[in-house]
């Protein structure tokens, strides 16, 4: 229809469009964008198929000529046909691989024929013989090394493709396993297989060795010993550490190979559709080795020895093996371990540590024996109790004590302007050697007379064991969680008042002593605030000046008593020097360490604790002031020595 039209115009650029973008001509896009957007019939024919027609070439032939050039090595060609002819004489396949001269005339005047067919023809016989070399036109080059390419790595089972830096096989339908080499995969995991087997046996001998086994005659078996005690052994022993690395030197050569190997073998399998089957060896290290010197020598009663497992004290054992487990000694060590094992039978402790006793040949943590004995600290007394005996101001809970005072006497009036000074006293040692006393409450009946506008003001001083008044601490009353004075009126007329300062369960103390200094103050009201204000009263010098005057009736002190025994005690302070077993001694001052935590659990509240038990010692007791320093040194040795031993800071009371 167009053949009026003579076309000289070219469009496009290169042969190869299928896989790019088209590289048009810039004159044939300059014609397409004159074209607008809405071109007509008219506008379409002038400028593109008049100027480019309407078809493009796949391919075409162009003028001149094409040659096939083959150099061809007569003699290497003529030896091949002989020893082809040869082989066809002795009862061979005949001539069907022989390449002659004549062949080689077919195969060049078939070229231009059939060039594809020629070309792999021409290929094959230039690998295979080296008898010829064929020279190509340049535009047929790249296909001829491409397929010398596909021929030598796909051993013409696919075409070889390159992309980037990776280059692979496209299989053909009859070879689909063409990038996937099984024999070299399969002799790649055979030589894995065999490194791992010298791996092993390069184990096996340092195992073996006279090394390793001097190390496991050496070691001692009257104790157990743990993977610390086996490395200290290992770290002295030179001639071990050589020969562990020699072994490390030869391992690790295997390792870089095997490293390789891998390396290779994940190449080649990177598009098979299975993956490498292959186990890398790992190093046995340090403590491997030492659990397995303590699995020879716990776990080594078969033929194959268990495995030990340090955690347990126990040995796993091959699955065909009922029992593997020997005799294990007993541990030495700190806390509930053993001191030694018994000499009869290494298995159980033959002695404990300091706070552990020997049970059924273990150690178990040694507990104070009762204290009944010395002192009785329980009380069945409940908070709820106390309460409602001290509002009765029962004398169940009185605890009967001496008043004493220079200054005053019990329900007379007095002149409160001057400090007066009063104490309940106990004189125990003289009256009740075998008690101890325990303070719950402390109160006072106070008497004023009418229009008084004084107010009693009282510093409280506890003496817990006795000794002189400087050894008494100071009541700190309503400072902090500490309680105050309750007041509760008893007689209108005179004006009296019960004075309580209520301990209870949690502030309770010991006390033998209790000083009371009372003072007074005067009460006013604050014209500009409405509000109580207090001032110390001037020295009136002039009895008809008097601001009023005060009565005590009642000075008590409620609680309880404890039995004491200080011989008791004594005999038990005598273990420390005199001890008749290890036992007895270790007993004794488990027995002083809970006495002395429990008495001064009654510590009077502050930052730190006033350590009564010296108070206790020093005046109960009537142990000088070096054998009490002793005995709390002796202590607190001890008491460093137990299983989570309690430290406690402690103040000094008692001279």
């Amino acid at each position: 229809e167009f053949a009026r039209w003579k076309v000289n115009n070219l469009a496009l650029e290169r042969k190869d469009f299928f896989s790019l973008p088209l590289p048009l001509a810039p004159e044939f896009i300059r014609n397409i964008r004159l074209l607008g957007r809405r071109p007509n019939l008219q506008q379409v024919t002038e400028n593109l198929i008049k100027k480019y027609g309407t078809h493009f070439l796949l391919s075409a032939t162009l003028g001149g000529e094409e040659s096939l050039t083959i150099f061809v090595d007569k003699r290497k060609l003529s030896r091949k046909s002989e020893t082809a002819g040869s082989a066809s004489g002795l009862g061979g396949s005949g001539n069907s691989s022989a390449v002659s001269l004549e062949t080689l005339h077919q195969l060049a005047a078939s070229y231009f024929i059939d060039r594809e067919s020629t070309l792999r023809r021409l290929h094959h016989i230039q690998i295979a013989t080296g008898a010829i070399k064929v020279l190509l036109p340049e535009y047929l080059r790249e296909r001829f090394v491409a397929a010398a390419l596909s021929y030598i790595t796909c051993s013409s089972e696919g075409e070889l493709i390159c992309k980037g830096n990776d280059c692979w096989c496209k299989c053909s339908p009859t070879f689909p396993e063409c990038n996937c080499p099984d024999a070299d995969i399969q002799a790649m995991e055979d030589s894995l297989l065999q490194i791992q087997d010298s791996w092993a046996t390069h184990n096996r001998q340092f195992e073996e060795s006279e090394e390793f086994q001097a190390l496991l005659k050496r070691l001692p078996d009257d104790r157990f010993l743990n993977s610390t005690a086996i490395s200290q052994f290992w770290a002295v022993d030179t001639s071990l550490q050589h020969r562990y690395q020699q072994l490390g030197a030869s391992l690790r050569v295997l390792f870089k190979k095997t490293h390789r190997i891998v390396r290779r073998l994940f190449n080649l399998c990177k598009r098979c559709h299975r993956q490498p089957r292959f186990r890398l060896p790992k190093e046995r290290s340090l403590p491997y080795w030492w659990n397995r010197i303590q699995s020879l020598l716990y776990c080594g009663e078969s033929t194959f020895p268990g495995t030990f497992l340090e955690q347990s004290h126990s040995c796993t054992c091959p699955y065909d093996q009922s029992s593997c487990q020997g005799p294990i000694p007993c541990a030495l060590g700190e806390g509930p371990a053993c001191a030694h094992c018994a000499p009869d039978n290494s298995t159980r402790c033959g002695s404990c540590n300091p706070g552990y006793v020997l049970a059924q040949g273990l150690c178990r943590p040694e507990v104070a024996e009762s204290l009944e004995n010395f002192l009785g600290l329980e009380t069945d007394l409940q908070d709820l109790e106390l309460k409602y005996l001290l509002q009765k101001r029962d004398s169940r809970i009185e605890v009967h004590s001496i008043f004493i005072s220079n200054d005053m006497r019990l329900g007379s009036w007095f002149d409160p302007s001057w400090r007066k000074r009063m104490l309940l006293t106990l004189k125990s040692n003289k009256y009740k050697p075998g008690l101890v006393h325990v303070m719950l409450a402390l109160s006072l009946q106070i008497c004023l007379t009418k229009n008084s506008t004084l107010e009693p003001v009282m510093a409280i001083y506890v003496n817990p064991f006795g000794g002189s008044h400087s050894e008494s601490w100071f009541m700190p009353v309503s400072e902090g969680s500490f309680p105050d004075w309750e007041r509760t009126n008893v007689d209108a007329a005179a004006q009296c008042q019960n004075w309580t300062i209520t301990l209870g369960n949690r502030w309770k103390t010991f006390f033998e002593t209790v000083h009371v200094y009372l003072r007074s103050r005067i009460k006013s009201l604050d014209d500009n605030s409405n509000e109580t204000i207090y001032y110390e009263p001037l020295e009136m010098t002039d009895p008809s000046k008097n601001l009023g005057y005060m009565k005590i009736n009642t000075l008590q002190v409620f609680g309880y008593s404890l039995p004491f025994d200080p011989d008791a005690i004594r005999d038990l302070i005598l273990q420390l020097d005199y001890p008749y077993t290890q036992g007895s001694q270790d007993s004794a001052l488990l027995q002083l360490i809970e006495l002395r935590d429990r008495v001064n659990q009654l510590s009077p509240p502050g930052k730190v604790r006033l350590d009564l038990f010296s108070c206790l010692l020093r005046h109960r007791l009537k142990l000088a002031n070096n054998e009490v320093g002793r005995i709390q040194s002796s202590l607190r040795a001890f008491n460093s020595k137990l299983p989570n031993p309690v430290e406690y800071e402690t103040g000094k009371l008692c001279s």
